[in-house]
């Protein structure tokens, strides 16, 4: 039977990591990278058996995944975020593909849990993640934000979903906002984007989830989340804006 390594990083997790490691604990080999945590994360990730390591945290995420990725020693890794779960059918279902030959990664669809409901609309389902691949087989791309994984080989695909809980209280929601705005600013400064593009792109991305997809039919939560990602586009927008006005030295 081929063995799988679960790789992890997480910054300031306490709260999530009960839930993500403990469905993790089937794995032949789990690697944990605290980046930067000031919480008690390291004192609960090591309640698991975990090959613990401790990074800087970094605005490029792609870093540390890679760092996670490359202490693996399985045959197969399963990326997975210290605020996702893995069902036991998800865990039962990715037994059965590794056992199977001919494909070098997976695809899998996730459930994303806003305000206490699951979002089927406003492009939060089936939000197919790439998470699972033979090692040395893939590898993650120099992205500022959205990390992403290249595949040398066929990609299949999963049935059962991967659980995601973005955020465990407003505190938290406050603290990851604010690293996702500064992601999204790095990443229009990088690309060189127009200003009038970077300003319209919280209308259009509001109007794309709550109506092209559909999010209304998420009742309130769907209302909630739209806004919420409505806020954290709009305030990346306006800290590029400040920035390209503010020039380099800031001045």
């Amino acid at each position: 039977m081929p063995t799988l390594s679960i790789a992890m990083i997480a910054n300031n997790e306490e709260k999530n990591l009960a839930r993500s490691l403990g469905s993790a604990a089937w794995a032949d080999e789990i690697i944990f990278v605290d980046c930067g945590s000031h919480d008690g994360t390291e004192l609960e990730a090591r309640k698991f058996p975990v090959k613990y390591f401790a990074r800087p945290n970094s605005l490029a995420v792609y870093v540390n995944k890679q760092f996670a990725v490359d202490q693996a020693t399985s045959d197969w890794i399963l990326i997975l975020d210290a605020d996702e779960e893995i069902t036991p059918a998800l865990r039962d279902e990715i037994k059965r593909f590794i056992a199977a030959p001919g494909v070098a990664a997976a695809e899998m669809p996730r459930r994303n849990y806003y305000f206490g409901r699951w979002l089927r609309h406003g492009g939060k389902y089936p939000d197919t993640q790439l998470r699972l691949f033979k090692k040395n087989r893939a590898r993650f791309l120099p992205l500022p934000v959205h990390e992403r994984l290249q595949v040398d080989g066929p990609i299949g695909r999963l049935k059962e979903p991967l659980l995601h809980y973005p955020y465990t209280d407003e505190e938290d929601q406050r603290r990851k906002l604010a690293f996702y705005t500064e992601i999204l600013t790095r990443s229009y400064a990088l690309k060189n984007r127009g200003k009038t593009a970077v300003m319209l792109r919280p209308f259009t991305r509001f109007f794309s989830a709550y109506i092209l997809k559909l999010g209304f039919l998420d009742g309130p939560q769907g209302l909630r989340t739209a806004l919420m990602d409505f806020r954290t586009v709009l305030a990346s927008a306006r800290l590029y804006m400040k920035k390209d006005t503010e020039g380099p030295t800031g001045k």
